[in-house]
């Protein structure tokens, strides 16, 4: 067994081979091959009086092996003075996170490899979202507009590179420091123009891909800035409103997120959580955000299933807006790039060896 850290992740996986993963076991899902369980988050009181402790896992099964991803987060979600709504988290201090894949073969059961989820993380989301644009935008896009200009932001500008000729980007977020340097570090990257703009509208106008990548809870983007042709996508549930989903013409979602369970302490649609374990006095729940069920976790609409079997048309003309739901295969995204960079680490001989022996036992179970 072995411990794989982010910064072998980092030299081993390439963002065309992290799509191409993907791909593959997202057509494995449609044809009954794969198999995964949506994300379901536990909150539990924590030490601060405005949060919350939250545990995520995901699980997938694909390509021959099983992965769950495991994470662990103490939660808040603050208001800014401008009027914007965030999830912020950490794990023992700010600046600190815990998430962990572990994989296993589904051949014999056997304990793979524990892998740092950071690096992962950020190409298995940005990857989706450029298979988004593989198979919806118009084969001549080339610009974006960006919402947003943290590290997401980054991964998703690759995954565009990676399957269309991008020559132009426009990049808003609040914090003009952090656009113009979201701005200057993918022009040195990627040697395109990438300019930081002075408003969301203005990132909108005039492009071929429309990105939010925020971690919002609220929407960031107006349908009524959107323009024929265009392909739209984003990265967290409530950065998209229903009138943006309404103006799209073609509305295709990764997979579904939604899980048809109730119960005590099940609450459907808490902060970026679509499923959530809640425990807690009535007055400790009041740290959480207000339930929100119909925030967009759950697509009503085709899913990549449906668009690549032929179930579903995707776009059929350039004057088309398109509409990528980049939420819902998440444990299958994990089992298809954590075997990868599996894979890939054994054949390179990278990572930290553990004892397999640790992880089995001689007592039934």
């Amino acid at each position: 067994m072995i411990f794989i850290h982010n910064d072998v992740v980092a030299e081993l996986l390439s963002m065309p081979e992290c799509i191409a993963a993907q791909e593959r076991a997202f057509r494995e899902l449609a044809e009954g091959r794969a198999v995964h369980k949506p994300r379901s988050d536990i909150y539990s009181p924590c030490e601060r009086s405005d949060g919350y402790y939250r545990w995520g896992t995901m699980e997938g099964c694909s390509g021959g092996y099983l992965a769950i991803r495991m994470k662990s987060d103490v939660v808040t979600w603050p208001s800014a003075p401008d009027g914007s709504w965030t999830e912020e988290k950490y794990c023992v201090k700010p600046g600190n996170y815990c998430g962990l894949i572990m994989l296993f073969s589904t051949a014999n059961g056997e304990p793979l490899a524990f892998i740092n989820d950071g690096v992962l993380q950020h190409m298995r989301v940005g990857g989706g979202a450029g298979l988004g644009v593989k198979f919806l935008a118009r084969k001549n896009a080339k610009s974006v507009g960006f919402l947003g200009s943290g590290g997401m932001a980054r991964t998703y500008l690759h995954a565009f590179c990676a399957v269309r000729g991008i020559e132009r980007v426009k990049v808003y977020s609040p914090t003009k420091a952090n656009r113009e340097r979201y701005a200057r570090e993918m022009r040195e990257r990627l040697n395109i123009a990438v300019d930081a703009v002075d408003s969301p509208e203005e990132a909108v106008r005039g492009v071929d891909i429309v990105s939010t990548c925020t971690d919002s809870m609220a929407p960031t983007l107006k349908a009524e800035w959107l323009e024929p042709g265009q392909h739209v996508t984003m990265l967290g549930p409530a950065e998209i409103s229903d009138d943006v989903i309404a103006r799209a013409d073609v509305k295709i979602a990764q997979g579904r997120s939604g899980l048809s369970v109730t119960g005590d302490g099940i609450v459907r649609g808490v902060g970026h959580s679509p499923m959530a374990w809640v425990a807690g006095t009535e007055e400790e729940r009041k740290r959480l955000p207000r339930p929100e069920p119909s925030k967009g976790f759950w697509a009503d609409f085709p899913d990549f299933a449906d668009l690549v079997s032929g179930r579903t048309a995707g776009r059929t003309s350039d004057s088309q807006i398109t509409f990528y739901h980049n939420i819902g295969n998440q444990g299958l995204q994990f089992s298809s790039t954590g075997g990868l960079v599996y894979e890939k680490a054994r054949a390179a001989k990278k990572g930290r060896q553990v004892p397999t022996e640790w992880f089995l036992q001689d007592i039934r179970d």
